[in-house]
């Protein structure tokens, strides 16, 4: 099989996954704290960040099986999940590889938070911006357009979208705590 394509699949999905790992570190920075834009209902934007990790963990599917299939690079299914085990660019795949893990732990924590409890669960999704920085790093010195000026202009434009995020987020006034939920009115009664 020609590499050629598989080299393309790899270099697009790893492309798409910048900024829909941006997008869903933004919205979490929005929603964080059970805050959310003014205006907004209160499900939107966490349906909205749920759907995008979910968008890009099926971008890291894509992007993983055919950097492992591309025979351009060296990358086997060891090196998907020993860090900087890999002969190509292994410190920078290796980075990946670390992402990689900690995408794995975000998700399942995120899928066991009930049982974890809310504390728990914080403390782990606090990693995101490891994973969020391995993430970037990992583009910059593995990713094949490196060398063009949009490139790093994409990774730029991506690292300023968080920062202005957390400073919006902890500046903005308009944006306030979603309202613990209510009781209906007949329970209220009952509970007199």
């Amino acid at each position: 099989m020609n590499a050629e394509p598989l080299w393309h699949v790899a270099r697009a999905s790893g492309l798409v996954l910048l900024p829909l790992f941006t997008a869903v570190v933004v919205l979490g920075v929005i929603t964080r704290g059970r805050r959310r834009p003014a205006g907004s209902p209160r499900f939107a934007t966490l349906a909205l960040h749920r759907s995008l990790a979910l968008a890009a963990l099926a971008f890291v599917a894509v992007h993983v099986g055919s950097v492992v299939a591309d025979s351009y690079v060296d990358v086997t299914l060891v090196d998907v999940v020993v860090p900087f085990a890999s002969g190509y660019r292994p410190f920078w795949t290796g980075l990946g590889t670390l992402a990689l893990l900690l995408l794995a732990a975000l998700i399942g924590t995120s899928l066991a938070r009930v049982r974890l409890g809310q504390r728990a669960w914080r403390g782990v999704h606090a990693l995101s911006w490891l994973f969020f920085a391995l993430t970037l790093a990992h583009g910059l010195g593995a990713g094949s357009d490196t060398r063009t000026w949009w490139g790093p202009a994409l990774s730029g434009a991506c690292a300023v979208a968080v920062a202005l995020a957390v400073v919006l987020g902890r500046s903005r006034p308009r944006w306030r705590p979603v309202d613990p939920p209510r009781r209906p009115a007949v329970l209220e009664g009952a509970h007199r």
